[in-house]
């Protein structure tokens, strides 16, 4: 029979067995855990600490190179493109820093920026509305300048693509020699639809005849990735200046580029890089250099490439000339590349 005793032994018992739990787990097993958390823990700081002094040493190597290499921008890029004419073109979001330096690196290699086409979000709005204002602005321009539309290669950026073929006939030629170009009123006319349109504005004179062009990506990839659609327009822009210019190099900073899904990315996976150089560290001195210098390797006969960091073929291309040999001459024009004739967008 269980009785009053019982419960009160029970009772004694338990609290008894939570005592000695509490003073064992505050002695002797406590002082235990508390050494190897200790241990732990001095062991993570130490390898914080080690890998903090790494990327310090990383970044003053890096600081180093980039003086060294800015100090010798000038001799590097002297006499590479004498007396060219460069038009930058910017996709949204495009880094004011990446577009400075690369004018920077055109003026030490003795060419010119004629001026900037900076594309506006508008362009790559692919909606019902803005695909009927801007078709309506295609069939108008082309008309007034005589030009027949191409056709596009993916209807969904049929309207970009035309439009990319009218602002392109605008601004650049395929020879400094050519006579093929348009007037410049015509150009001005062409560029000034569109921009009341809120596609584009401009700066300088960007209808000036540039033979050379350098589209800059933005700072970011887009939200959709290699699905959205200013990746999809940037292929169908590049496309055409591509096949309008002497040269094309599509440039990026290092962080947007690197990202999936960023227009440099997207369009090293496309046919389309078969037609242009990409540098993806256009916001640093060496790929500033390399921007100039894949725009001088492609007008002495060389191939489209792709430069930088992040699956790359090369980090920069190789010289044209040597730096060390002045360049005295008069400067002539560069021999043209193939016709208008258009390559199909394929992802690889």
């Amino acid at each position: 029979m269980i009785d009053f005793r019982y419960h009160l032994v029970s009772i004694v018992a338990v609290f008894l067995a939570l005592a000695i739990g509490i003073v064992l787990g505050s002695t002797e097993l406590q002082g235990h855990t508390i050494d190897v958390l200790q241990t732990t823990s001095n062991s993570l700081k130490n390898s914080l600490n080690a890998a903090n002094a790494e990327i310090s040493a990383y970044q003053k190597q890096a600081t180093a190179s980039d003086q060294y290499l800015q100090a010798r921008e000038p001799r590097l890029l002297g006499g590479l493109l004498p007396g060219d004419n460069i038009v930058i073109v910017t996709e949204p979001g495009a880094p004011s820093s990446v577009v400075d330096g690369i004018s920077k690196a055109a003026g030490l290699a003795g060419a010119a920026v004629t001026g900037q086409v900076a594309l506006q979000p508008k362009f790559n709005d692919l909606s019902g509305a803005t695909q009927s204002n801007l078709s309506s602005i295609n069939s108008s321009t082309a008309s007034t300048a005589g030009i027949t539309l191409g056709a596009a290669d993916d209807p969904q950026t049929q309207n970009q693509q035309q439009a990319a073929q009218l602002i392109a006939d605008a601004i650049l030629e395929q020879s400094a020699s050519a006579t093929t170009g348009l007037p410049p009123t015509t150009a001005q006319t062409i560029l000034t639809a569109y921009a009341q349109g809120g596609y584009l504005t401009t700066t300088g004179t960007p209808y000036d005849g540039a033979t050379l062009a350098v589209i800059v990506t933005p700072a970011s990839a887009p939200a959709d990735g290699a699905n959205d659609p200013a990746n999809q327009v940037l292929l169908a822009v590049t496309q055409e200046f591509a096949s309008i210019s002497a040269a094309t190099v599509v440039a990026g900073g290092t962080a947007g580029s690197a990202q999936a899904g960023s227009a440099i990315a997207v369009l090293r996976s496309s046919s389309v890089s078969s037609q242009v150089s990409s540098v993806d560290n256009a916001d640093t001195t060496l790929g500033q250099i390399s921007v100039v210098e894949a725009l001088a390797s492609q007008l002495a006969g060389g191939k489209p490439n792709s430069y930088g960091i992040s699956g790359t073929s090369a980090v920069s291309p190789l010289p044209v000339s040597s730096p060390s040999t002045p360049v005295t001459q008069t400067p002539t024009p560069h021999a043209t590349a193939t016709g208008k004739g258009k390559t199909p967008v394929k992802k690889k």
